[in-house]
């Protein structure tokens, strides 16, 4: 073992109670460096005396919202529930309402703008994007902090809505995180199959022949038959004759197969798989076909048992806004309504 190796793995050095006194020696490997991701974790969430920095880049969210179909159709599939169940009134629209929801369900948080009278009322709310909005280091105060523009503070009051963290208190944060990386893996695996087809140069198989020919011209004129099986019409048929030839004297090895062996359906499945249970969206409700005769089941009754474990909660934290705001803002069809409002 050369000295570095040495130096950088960590041994713990135990001894043994049993008889003889002898002691063991437990290797635990490499050091494993701090990335930093795990190095934020310490500060938890920075600030620059104006705002605070969101612990997730919200640039980064927005960019993993079309990484993966399935990724993509969940978010929209929680969206247009909450919409189809959504009441407009004067205090909110449901153009401003989607906008909402889709920033919640995207960055885990979302803002309310709020337009107040003279007495002090809500007159209505105007939605403002998450993926600029930043809370103010200055209690109950929120900037506006565009990429190519200039900052400035929210002179009317905001409304936050958020994903609870535990880890900090500032922002909020998607449920969905755990699932990108399957939705990354799922993104490179049609990026690999998608390339491996647009090249098209790749070769299709190796013609591997060890008998002579009894006229080399014969070798010839089947590498120049080869060599123009390409454009229209290239899946030809060829002939090779080779007098008192043995065995496997003449093979064709296929080497384009590697596509097909290169697990690109069970990498799909997998990675499909992770991202339905880190959004907890019935399969039936994004379109996907079954791959077995049962089907997934009836699809109104995974609709209800969805409506009632994921759409509803996310309903009630929006109903709960009502109080902060003094006014029945959010309203829902389903029956839920707020029961509490200072209006």
């Amino acid at each position: 073992m050369s000295k570095r190796k040495r130096r950088a793995e960590t041994a713990v050095v135990l001894k043994d109670t049993s008889a003889g006194g002898r002691f063991e020696a437990f290797t635990f490997g490499d050091p494993e460096p701090i990335d930093r991701a795990n190095l934020l974790d310490y500060v938890q969430v920075w600030h620059n005396s104006r705002w605070y920095e969101p612990p997730v880049s919200l640039t980064g969210l927005a960019n993993m919202l079309q990484i993966a179909p399935h990724h993509s159709s969940a978010i929209y599939v929680k969206r247009n529930l909450l919409v189809s169940s959504f009441q407009p009134s004067r205090y909110l629209s449901v153009a401003e309402f989607e906008a909402f929801a889709m920033d919640y369900l995207t960055f885990g948080q979302a803002y309310l703008e709020c337009e107040e009278a003279m007495s002090g009322k809500l007159l209505r709310t105007k939605h403002t994007p998450s993926l600029f909005t930043r809370r103010g280091v200055e209690e109950g105060k929120f900037w506006f902090a565009p990429l190519n523009a200039q900052a400035f503070q929210f002179e009317r009051p905001v409304v936050q809505m958020k994903a609870p963290d535990v880890r900090q208190e500032v922002y909020g944060i998607p449920e969905y995180l755990s699932a990108l990386h399957a939705a990354q893996l799922n993104r490179s695996a049609t990026l690999f199959r998608r390339k491996y087809y647009d090249n098209g140069s790749h070769a299709g198989f190796i013609l591997y022949m060890t008998d002579p020919a009894q006229n080399p011209d014969d070798v010839d004129n089947l590498r120049k038959a080869l060599k123009g099986a390409k454009g229209p019409g290239n899946f030809r048929n060829l002939f090779m004759y080779a007098p008192s030839g043995k065995k496997d004297g003449l093979q064709l090895i296929p080497i384009s197969e590697v596509a097909a062996k290169d697990d690109f359906a069970s990498i799909k499945n997998a990675s499909r798989d992770d991202i339905l249970a880190a959004h907890r969206v019935p399969p039936q409700l994004l379109g996907m076909i079954p791959t077995n005769a049962g089907g997934f089941g009836d699809v109104e009754k995974a609709t209800q048992v969805f409506l009632a474990n994921e759409v509803a909660p996310i309903q009630v934290r929006m109903l709960g806004l009502n109080d902060a705001m003094g006014a029945e803002v959010f309203r829902f069809s389903s029956g839920q309504s707020s029961t509490s409002t200072k209006a």
